[in-house]
């Protein structure tokens, strides 16, 4: 993209080392992570890479297991529920104890901002709202091995049911912070996260499903 020359500087601010608890939302701008170019451009993308990455693994993962005969109808369908289902709990637990980990030092004060803080001080941010496609295959790869090797044939079924319900995960979470709240029930879910964001950080982690927040009783008290 050209600039002119006396266009005003980007709005791009440099990491800062606060805490979580010191970061204050704003709803325009961009921090910058990296000094190097390149890294820093890395560090941002279009939704549009990483859903396709996720859902054609998903499919593709379907497709294999049934058209080799690993996997039966039946089964697949039930192993990719349970994907799924798995899915919600892995986010939950990575939102809540490695995204919002205790900045008790410098260092990891840096890793929580690069991981999320930075998300927190720039919610409106919309290319940062996903891994870049660099990362995606690498995770998407890795999941493939752990999943393969851990349950055999029936991987192919549960890892389809886990990257969907990754790839959901962030088609909701883009479509909550870039637009307005529907006027129906799915008004629930931007509710649940914005209280995360903008009233209480500790609580209310769930975000493609508020299921654990339930189990586990960290949903946000309604009268904040």
């Amino acid at each position: 993209m050209n600039t002119a020359s006396a266009a005003p500087e980007p709005d791009v601010k440099p990491t800062p080392t606060t805490t979580p608890g010191a970061i204050k939302p704003k709803q325009k701008g961009s921090a910058q992570l990296f000094k190097n170019p390149v890294l820093e451009r890395l560090t941002h993308t279009h939704i549009a890479g990483p859903l396709t990455i996720f859902f054609s693994v998903a499919a593709v993962s379907l497709y294999y297991g049934l058209s080799r005969g690993l996997l039966t109808g039946l089964s697949a369908f039930g192993l990719f529920l349970a994907g799924w289902f798995l899915f919600t709990l892995v986010e939950y637990l990575v939102h809540r104890y490695v995204y919002h980990i205790e900045a008790s030092s410098p260092g990891r004060a840096k890793f929580q901002y690069t991981m999320h803080g930075v998300h927190h001080e720039f919610p409106k941010d919309k290319t940062r709202l996903a891994m870049p496609p660099i990362l995606t295959v690498f995770v998407a790869s890795l999941l493939f091995f752990i999943f393969r090797f851990t349950f055999g044939n029936a991987g192919f079924g549960i890892l389809a049911g886990f990257v969907f319900g990754y790839a959901l995960y962030l088609f909701v979470h883009y479509a909550i912070h870039v637009y307005a709240p529907p006027k129906n029930f799915l008004k629930v879910w931007w509710h649940h996260h914005a209280q995360h964001h903008y009233r209480q950080d500790e609580v209310a982690f769930g975000v493609s499903s508020t299921l654990w927040d339930h189990i586990i009783g960290t949903m946000p008290d309604k009268k904040k």
